[in-house]
């Protein structure tokens, strides 16, 4: 999933400011942690919650962005 969104990013077919962009990222980062508790890696899961919390500042300000403009 997070593979598919970074290759429409290259490809210029994703605004990486969109909500959607942000919203990909945050499920991919949640199904990663998710396979996490299958074999666990610290290393993955500090990474992965970092990711998970810069995507949902994403979502926030795409959503403020949203709002101011419309």
């Amino acid at each position: 999933m997070i593979l598919a969104v970074y290759s429409l990013v290259q490809l210029d077919k994703m605004d990486v400011k969109g909500l959607f962009y942000s919203i990909i990222n945050a499920v991919g980062a949640v199904f990663i942690l998710i396979s996490l508790t299958v074999t666990f890696n610290m290393a993955s899961f500090v990474i992965e919650c970092a990711w998970l919390v810069i995507s949902l500042f994403g979502i926030f300000q795409a959503l403020k962005r949203t709002r101011s403009n419309g």
